[in-house]
């Protein structure tokens, strides 16, 4: 099974809903890693909420349905790397479980005035039903 989510978000916009909710608005979509690796820099933080959104339309929910919330979507830095890393908590986890989805590719870009994420999930293959042959 292969499964992709992709987001693109124009970086002003987001500044908006920075300074509309402030600090209540980081707590609500942000894990305390997340706000810690980001340090309040409108980007990183920019980059990381396309990625949810991404990572949430490859799961097929969306954010809030089947019980999928902001947080249980983490995006961290690789310490070595620098690439962004998914870790799926809570209800991200679940869906996924269910989905049999365990394997996970992200990536981000950021252009201008635009941020891009895409999420890329695969799990094990469905078998083919039987075709050709009556069943009996």
């Amino acid at each position: 099974m292969l499964r992709t989510g992709v987001d693109l978000l124009r970086l002003d916009r987001f500044e908006r809903a920075l300074r509309r909710y402030g600090d209540r608005f980081l707590h609500r979509v942000f894990t305390e890693r997340e706000r810690d690796q980001c340090q309040g820099r409108p980007r990183s933080l920019a980059g990381r909420f396309a990625l949810k959104e991404a990572v949430a339309k490859a799961l097929g929910t969306g954010l809030w349905r089947s019980g999928v919330a902001w947080r249980d979507i983490e995006v961290v830095r690789d310490e070595l790397t620098g690439e962004p890393r998914l870790k799926l908590w809570a209800g991200a986890a679940a869906v996924a479980g269910r989905l049999r989805l365990d394997d996970w590719a992200v990536s981000l870009s950021h252009d201008g005035d635009y941020v891009l994420a895409f999420a890329i999930a695969s799990g094990p293959r469905a078998e083919a039903p039987t075709q050709g042959k009556e069943q009996g």
